[in-house]
């Protein structure tokens, strides 16, 4: 029996254990991929503190991870899509392709879906088994620190197109890698102005180099005041709530013009008290969850932006270590100190250390 190294949430509980696993196998319609290269998601951070969203969600034994490029090693029968020796990123939502919300455009809300990392086994591991419709052929050169977010910057993408931000004032609440991303995606798809709030100087600064025009810190001002000023009293027009944080999206809510436009994509880890009632309500606002990306169009929408240069994502990776180290990996992200970790299960390529 062959084995692979792998991050496995051996039990309820935070943490996880690296151990040696059966390498997955694969049916007809599968692929199995050797991982170049993984990075940690907000999720993955839900799932490795085992947060009340974790606990009612994932069940034991799993291998954590669902971002991720490598290498196609094995094709099931029925595999004529991708051939072995393409190198490839990957949609993480698993989804059945045949009821109504498949067929109606909506997979990324399909009922039954099962998302790699969470539901099924995933990435944090030597290879990985996945459907070969989740598989997206990388073009040719693409950087594997690239190749590595193109699930992740999928979430960016669907979360700035999720709301018209053409010449709008744009508030993005947290800087953590998916909003960095969302804030150039916004920038390169037309918007009047970006500000973003943080508490950690850290990612206030990847923030600014990701396109920010202002970033706030929650952790030295009061926001709503801030930002009003900035925005001469007006408050914004399109609000991407990125964090998840109560208080975030209390003051995000509050700092949106009547009329405008939410973008939910935050997490908070477990039920929040919040006026809807005069935050939603009475201000006639517009509020759209994300969650994923649009099956297609998202992925298709995130080549466009970087093949033209319109977006850059190298300054995001600002961490790699080998899988082995998984779990500094996830102290470095839990700080705030960071943009995305990287885990290269080969060990980390001297370009990358």
């Amino acid at each position: 029996m062959r084995t692979m190294r792998a991050a496995v949430k051996t039990k309820p509980g935070a943490g996880f254990d690296i151990k040696d696993v059966p390498v997955p196998k694969i049916g007809p319609r599968d692929a199995l991929v050797k991982v170049r290269a993984t990075s940690i998601c907000g999720t993955d951070l839900h799932i490795y503190r085992w947060d009340p969203w974790a606990q009612s969600r994932v069940r034991p034994p799993l291998i954590q991870g669902h971002e991720f490029c490598g290498d196609v090693v094995e094709v099931g029968s029925s595999v004529t899509e991708v051939s072995v020796g393409d190198f490839v990123s990957a949609e993480s939502h698993v989804i059945c392709g045949h009821c109504d919300l498949c067929r109606t455009g909506n997979g990324h809300i399909c009922r039954e879906t099962k998302i790699l990392g969470v539901d099924r086994d995933g990435s944090f591991a030597e290879y990985v088994s996945v459907p070969v419709e989740n598989l997206w052929p990388n073009p040719a050169g693409t950087p594997v620190r690239v190749a590595v977010l193109m699930e992740n910057f999928g979430n960016a993408v669907h979360a700035a197109f999720a709301a018209d931000v053409r010449s709008k004032k744009v508030l993005v609440t947290g800087c953590g890698p998916v909003a960095c991303m969302a804030i150039a995606v916004a920038k390169a798809i037309g918007a009047r102005s970006v500000l973003a709030t943080d508490v950690s100087p850290y990612r206030a600064e990847l923030a600014k180099r990701m396109g920010a025009d202002r970033v706030f810190l929650a952790s030295r001002e009061n926001i709503v005041e801030a930002v009003k000023a900035e925005t001469q009293g007006e408050g914004v027009d399109v609000l991407l709530e990125m964090s998840g944080a109560p208080s975030a999206i209390t003051d995000g809510y509050t700092l949106l013009k009547p009329g405008g436009d939410a973008v939910a994509f935050g997490l908070p880890s477990k039920p929040i008290d919040f006026d809807i009632s005069n935050l939603v309500i009475f201000k006639g606002i517009t509020v759209r969850g994300v969650v994923g990306r649009r099956l297609w169009e998202n992925w298709y929408q995130a080549r466009g932006l970087l093949k033209t240069g319109a977006v850059d994502l190298r300054p995001i990776v600002t961490h790699s270590f080998s899988l082995d180290e998984a779990a500094k990996g996830f102290e470095v992200m839990a700080s705030g100190e960071s943009g995305k970790v990287v885990f290269y299960p080969g060990g980390v390529p001297p370009d990358e250390r």
